[in-house]
């Protein structure tokens, strides 16, 4: 049907509530800390929804139900593992967090280790949140570009300045309840976009589903076991391990979702507020590649040439645009922006704090004054913002799917950083040195594995973790005796 006027103001009105929404609630900040990390603590169920809504993305909006169109259900896995790991963060990690006055989750290292540690860290975390968060705001430019006719530069732009608006004026708390509110608008869009395919099909539910049952679609645990098991991403232990690896470097060790934490009250709302997102995250997965099969269904199994699409992620938005009433596909348009502008402002932010409170902060020494902190602060969001601009823009060309390429890079360097975490935490023994040595080793090793594709990405992070542990603990063992000698 096209998209109308009804749905442009649907839109439009969309993309200036939200924004103002943002500034309202984040309120009037005086410091960087209050900048960062708020000015009042957050309730454990706000910041709950506020993590969902931030790992979400676009890319699950639009990614996932073109992953599930050309696959099953096997990815559903890997949120088993999410799961887990969350449950070991709040065992493991959140104590130790709470143990000092925290500002970001690499302040940890720097208590555990050293100053080097913590800059390091931060370093990484910069440039591995740029490049996997310009892959998402790409991803939430597919739908934009297609809907408005403009080029993909002109679509990114677009987004990125509504989210540097309330970021840049209503500071982390404006992020955070910004965040929830849009967790649901986006999970009433999929939910809307699910019901309508089905009403739509004949047979209801069964006539909407029997296709993609036919063709093994429903398909959820993968339980081979064969020569080719590693380079497998979606096994059972493939996807149970590397989700909970993974879960636990970005739930545990990312600025992203770590800022959000240190906002709650006490370690056991910050617990609540991690196990309650997993389970939210099961749910939402599950819908997002129901709404998978259900498109195959409603288009018959067609290929991604009779769609006239050149990627399996613009399935999705083609029906949106095309498969909906006027003012639905606004509304669900809406729902789509609203998960990619809950990781884009997360990540300006986050990024912006971990310049600041990680690199910039221990730099100056207390030479500069709060009010000078904070103008600071606002100047790096919106350097942020520009350099995710840069990165969605360089992003444009790839060929693989959105989901699988930004969860790839996050992978790359998150086992070093998990890894050097866990070494803090579980032993005692290693020094600053081991720890830069090992964090250093495990990154290019992963640079080894991924580049001679040793593995699927899926165990990306398991591979990082094991061997920054293994490096680390020889070192410290090593070091060890050679001072007892």
């Amino acid at each position: 049907m096209g998209f109308t006027t009804l749905d442009y103001a649907i839109v439009g009105v969309y993309l200036a509530g939200v924004a103002l929404f943002g500034v309202f609630r984040g309120g009037k900040q005086t410091t960087a800390k209050e900048y960062f990390l708020g000015k009042e603590k957050i309730s454990w169920w706000v910041v709950c929804f506020s993590i969902v809504a931030a790992e979400t993305s676009t890319l699950t909006f639009i990614s996932i139900p073109g992953l599930a169109y050309l696959t099953n259900l096997n990815f559903l896995q890997l949120t088993f593992g999410y799961l887990l790991g969350r449950i070991a963060i709040s065992t493991l990690f959140i104590p130790a967090y709470y143990k000092g006055e925290l500002s970001t989750a690499y302040a940890f290292l720097e208590h555990r280790f050293g100053s080097k540690t913590r800059r390091f860290a931060s370093i990484v975390f910069l440039f591995t949140r740029l490049a996997a968060d310009g892959v998402r705001l790409f991803a939430t430019a597919i739908p934009l570009q297609l809907i408005m006719d403009v080029s993909y530069p002109v679509a990114i732009s677009i987004l990125a300045v509504v989210a540097f608006f309330y970021t840049f004026t209503g500071g982390v708390r404006g992020v955070i309840w910004v965040d929830a509110v849009q967790m649901f608008i986006y999970l009433g869009g999929a939910v809307t976009a699910a019901v309508i395919l089905v009403a739509s099909a004949d047979g209801g539910l069964a006539g909407a589903t029997q296709l993609a049952l036919a063709a093994g679609k429903f398909d959820l645990l993968n339980l081979e076991f064969d020569a080719n098991f590693f380079q497998t991403p979606y096994t059972l232990l493939g996807g149970v391990l590397g989700g909970a690896f993974l879960s636990m470097a970005s739930h545990g060790t990312d600025q992203l979702i770590v800022q959000r934490v240190l906002t709650t009250k006490s370690p056991e709302a910050s617990r609540k507020a991690l196990i309650g997102s997993g389970v939210i995250i099961v749910i939402q997965f599950a819908l997002f590649l129901f709404v998978g099969l259900l498109l195959y269904g409603h288009y018959n199994g067609a290929s991604l040439a009779e769609l006239g699409v050149d990627r399996s992620d613009k399935i999705f938005p083609l029906f949106l645009i095309e498969g909906l009433p006027p003012g639905l596909s606004g509304l669900i348009i809406a729902g789509l922006m609203a998960a990619a502008l809950s990781t884009l402002a997360g990540s300006m932010s986050s990024m912006a704090s971990s310049s600041m409170l990680d690199l910039y902060r221990p730099l100056a020494r207390n030479r500069v004054t709060e009010k000078r902190e904070l103008f600071l602060s606002r100047l790096l969001t919106a350097v942020a913002a520009l350099a995710l601009v840069g990165a969605a823009i360089f992003f444009m060309t790839t060929s693989q799917t959105v989901v699988e390429l930004a969860l790839s890079i996050a992978s790359f360097t998150y086992g070093g950083l998990l890894g050097t975490f866990l070494l803090g935490v579980l032993f005692k023994r290693p020094r600053q040195e081991d720890a830069l040595a090992a964090f250093v080793g495990g990154i290019l090793i992963m640079v080894t594995v991924i580049a001679l594709k040793l593995v699927a990405w899926t165990w990306f992070t398991v591979v990082g973790v094991a061997a920054t542990l293994l490096i680390g603990g020889l070192l410290s063992k090593l070091s060890q005796e050679s001072s007892s000698t």
